[in-house]
């Protein structure tokens, strides 16, 4: 498929330099040499106004084994996808693409690169990730002086290049996650461009104290490694705006982190932390905050002074409740607070107008306060793993809530769905799994925006026939209930895409049909429902024959029956009083 820049042949007409792209992402079959060949023979074609240069070529996912010959016939080429392929090798050929900038060759099965690789001056974004790539190959990439982007994922690297940071001085950014590093060389303070370093899944003991010398970084990953001190002079880092350190050993954070006065993301998730420096309280910019998986077991109060924070995660912290000023965070948008201790619904929480997503699941929690009414945005609760005696009807004053969890697997488990839950006229997604529902409401059919219900591992043993009437709904899981039949009209689910039933004692349809899948169901109720209107009509015709007749209609012709049969009964027996009688009045007259 050929787009032309501005994906109007007008706009081509008015460059100067007419821009021609081939994006092929999405076609089923290989690409081959020849429809390359075709599609340049077609710009040839074109009138002259129309000719221009092919800049995108688009040719990830094709299952090729090498790069065909026609490509480096695009002189003119800027951008080259050849990512998610079976390409073992980069022939000298690719010198000729010396207008290339932006090249993908990630997942592949690339052993060789050629020297004449090192020869595209051009190229500034390079990703060769996840390539079984021989150490040789990093020395070529060293040569092409102008990249400001590359991408060494999983490539097995145990020593990080030394040529790399003696030559590429204008990278912005290295990523490096999932290799086997666990130092760095010192000449990485010479990449002093360096805006983004990913370090994420290597096997980093110390943190690389010349790392706190790139005075232009930004960003920081180095999660998943096994460091257990965050160095004071991580404060050098002046620019700073996202630091992640999570999935870590990390005991203490410096104080000196508040000098980064940059920082708006921080993520500590999953280290062994008890509290944060009451020096974070200046990091005025912070407003996405990770604490995730710590021993806290208190929050620190000095948070919540943190009053740009727009997302808090403080999931198993082994918190019991919010200090009073939680309050204060009123900017929050998404907070999660799974998997800790609460007994009570933490009514600070109330506070929060502009909370929009909330995680309780996996707490103590019995009862919900009606204040939730306040929280007026929120599209997303979490409930699951609570110790509810009832379903929490307070919950039905959120209007806007789209996405609703409250199954059970590790709480109390619910035995009724509220009538009123069509009260939550814009819910999305109902996860109402693991519970002991023996029915649902007919009123779930009022849930005209449901597309996601969950019923798994409860007692169901019926479905509402109005469950048919929620004509966007997507997916419908019912495993392990005790249905025994479903609903005769559930295949004017249109939409349906996922149906599950396993585990149930269905017999209607009969589980040859069901196991078959939705499509087997659906024609089995569709003909079930022909025969039924065909009995229906049979009976009407028989019915319009007897009018027909004469006999009026079939309900009154019952009755007429009757009436005559009684009325036959009674009238024998009259006649026969009469001869009787008759015969004794004309024995009399003769006597006389």
């Amino acid at each position: 498929m050929i787009h032309q820049d501005g994906n109007t042949a007008d706009k081509v007409l008015s460059l100067t330099k007419p821009v021609t792209s081939m994006l092929l992402k999405n076609s089923d079959k290989l690409l081959e040499s020849a429809s390359l060949k075709k599609f340049l023979k077609s710009i040839n074609g074109l009138p002259k106004q129309l000719q221009g240069r092919t800049l995108f070529l688009d040719l990830a996912e094709k299952g090729l084994k090498m790069i065909s010959y026609y490509i480096y016939e695009l002189e003119d080429l800027e951008e080259l996808h050849l990512e998610k392929n079976l390409i073992e090798s980069i022939p000298e050929n690719i010198r000729h693409l010396q207008n290339l900038k932006v090249l993908y060759l990630n997942n592949n099965k690339l052993k060789y690169i050629s020297e004449e690789f090192g020869e595209l001056k051009k190229l500034e974004n390079l990703d060769l990730s996840s390539n079984p790539l021989p150490p040789i190959a990093l020395n070529i990439v060293s040569r092409i002086y102008t990249l400001r982007e590359l991408r060494l994922y999983k490539i097995n690297l145990e020593e990080f290049p030394v040529q790399i940071c003696r030559y590429l001085h204008h990278l912005e950014l290295l990523g490096l996650s999932g290799n086997n590093l666990n130092f760095l060389p010192k000449e990485i303070t010479n990449l002093s461009q360096l805006k983004e370093l990913y370090l994420q899944q290597n096997k980093f003991e110390i943190f690389p104290l010349e790392l706190c010398k790139l005075q232009n970084l930004e960003v920081l990953d180095i999660e998943k490694n096994a460091l257990s001190v965050i160095p004071v002079e991580i404060a050098s880092l002046s620019k700073l705006m996202k630091l992640f350190i999570g999935f870590n050993d990390v005991q203490f954070i410096p104080k000196s982190l508040c000098h980064c006065r940059e920082l708006s993301v921080f993520t500590a998730a999953g280290n062994n932390l008890r509290t944060v420096p009451t020096s974070f309280r200046e990091l005025t910019e912070l407003s996405e905050l990770d604490l995730s998986d710590n021993i806290l077991k208190v929050l620190p109060l000095h948070l919540c002074f943190l009053t740009s924070l727009c997302v808090l995660y403080l999931k198993n912290t082994r918190l019991k409740m919010l200090p009073s000023a939680f309050v204060e965070l009123t900017a929050i948008r998404i907070l999660n607070l799974s998997q800790n201790l609460f007994l009570d619904f933490p009514i600070e929480i109330c506070a929060l107008i502009n909370l929009e997503m909330l995680s309780l699941d996996d707490n103590r929690l019995r009862k919900i306060p009606s204040e939730i009414k306040e929280l007026s945005k929120l599209i997303h609760l979490g409930l699951t793993g609570n110790k509810f005696n009832r379903f929490p009807k307070e919950i039905f004053s959120l209007s806007l809530l789209k996405k609703l969890y409250i199954g059970q697997d590790q709480g109390t488990k619910l035995k009724v769905l509220p009538d009123n839950i069509y009260k939550l006229e814009n819910l999305k997604e109902l996860y109402i799994e693991n519970n002991r529902l023996e029915s649902l409401p007919s009123t779930i059919g009022l849930l005209k925006n449901l597309e996601i219900l969950d019923c798994t591992n409860n007692w169901l043993t019926a479905l509402p026939d109005s469950i048919c009437e929620i004509k966007g709904l997507k997916k419908l899981l019912l495993k392990n209930n005790k249905l025994k039949k479903l609903p005769e009209n559930l295949d004017m689910l249109q939409n349906l895409k996922y149906l599950l039933l396993d585990k149930n004692p269905i017999i209607d349809p009969p589980e040859t049909v069901w196991s078959q899948g939705k499509k087997a169901i659906w024609q089995y109720l569709q003909q079930k429902r022909h025969e039924k209107y065909l009995a229906t009509k049979i009976q009407a015709w028989w019915r319009g024959i007897m009018v027909r007749k004469g006999f009026g209609p079939f309900e009154y012709l019952k009755k007429l029956k009757g009436a005559k049969e009684k009325k036959g009964k009674k009238g024998k027996k009259g006649k026969k009083g009469k001869k009787a009688e008759k015969g004794k009045g004309k024995g009399k007259g003769k006597k006389k």
